[in-house]
């Protein structure tokens, strides 16, 4: 079972979560930005030529042209495959961890794995970013040595930079399979 809902990212892009429930215990949420604009990436490449074309005519040096355009296809590569990110996912499974992915536009995958007894909790905190407040969910890792304490707080959706309404979304996803994992054990021990 999958749902799509349309929300928009901190600065206003339109994003696209989709929640898909794989059992009880084990849901997927996607957080998907937008395509990368052909118009915006002709804009920028029509500008480095066209300023590379200005330099070879006040220069009349052929190496110009050629380094512009070597430069903008090299840094197009560097930019689709090491920056734009297409679609970001957390895949929560209460027996076992949870999944963060980040999907870049060049079908790179970018994957971290944290194991469910290293998550002390999954919050959604907030932080002062330009003189405006942003919020963001995070997972807090608990502290080997002090279990009360928290050793790391993982930032999720960090490209996409949801708004408050779908980090809630994701929030009490995440939370229904936390409590289930809380409470499984409490009802092992009554028996």
């Amino acid at each position: 079972m999958a749902e799509e809902r349309r929300f928009r990212s901190a600065s206003g892009v339109p994003i696209t979560l989709r929640r898909r429930q794989h059992s009880a215990s084990c849901r997927e949420l996607a957080v998907r930005g937008p395509r990368l604009q052909l118009r915006s990436l002709s804009a920028a490449t029509s500008a480095v030529w066209l300023a590379a074309y200005g330099l070879f005519a006040l220069s009349e040096n052929s190496m110009v042209l050629s380094a512009a355009i070597f430069i903008t296809l090299i840094g197009l590569m560097i930019y689709l495959h090491f920056v734009k990110i297409d679609q970001e996912s957390l895949l929560v499974i209460g027996s076992l961890g949870i999944q963060v992915t980040s999907s870049y536009a060049s079908g790179k995958e970018s994957t971290v794995f944290i194991e469910m007894g290293q998550v002390k909790d999954v919050v959604i905190n907030e932080a002062i970013h330009m003189q405006k407040v942003i919020y963001y969910l995070c997972i807090l890792l608990q502290d080997p040595e002090d279990p009360q304490g928290i050793s790391e707080v993982v930032p999720l959706f960090q490209s996409s930079k949801p708004r408050l309404d779908c980090l809630i979304e994701v929030y009490k996803s995440c939370q229904e399979i936390l409590e289930q994992r809380k409470t499984a054990p409490q009802s092992n021990e009554i028996k």
